[in-house]
C-alpha cells in the first residue's frame, strides 16, 4: 500500500525526502493529490512497510508545514495521521 507524507512547503518536503533516502527508505516525490487540500504540489511517497522507519525519522525534526500522513485505498487517498 502506498503512503504519502504531505507538507505545505516544497522545501520541507524535499528535505524530508533527502533524510529518508539517507536512511535507506525508497521514496519518491509525487504530486500531492487533491484530497490533501494543500497547495504545496509535491509529497513524499513510500510504501507502508517503511512507515515505522519513516515515523522515527519524522520525529527527529520539527516540520512546521507538515499536514499529515495519507494512505492510498481503492477510493483514493485519505488522512490517517496528522501528527
Amino acid at each position: 500500500m502506498t503512503m504519502l507524507a504531505v507538507f505545505r512547503s516544497r522545501a520541507q518536503t524535499l528535505e524530508f525526502v533527502s533524510r529518508l533516502r539517507t536512511a535507506g527508505v525508497p521514496v519518491q516525490t509525487v504530486s500531492t493529490p487533491a484530497e490533501a487540500g494543500v497547495g504545496c504540489g509535491i509529497s513524499a511517497k513510500f510504501e507502508v512497510q517503511f512507515y515505522p522507519r519513516v515515523r522515527i525519522i519524522f520525529g527527529k525534526k520539527k516540520y512546521s508545514s507538515f499536514s499529515g500522513f495519507m494512505k492510498n485505498t481503492s477510493g483514493g487517498f485519505f488522512y490517517f495521521s496528522r501528527s
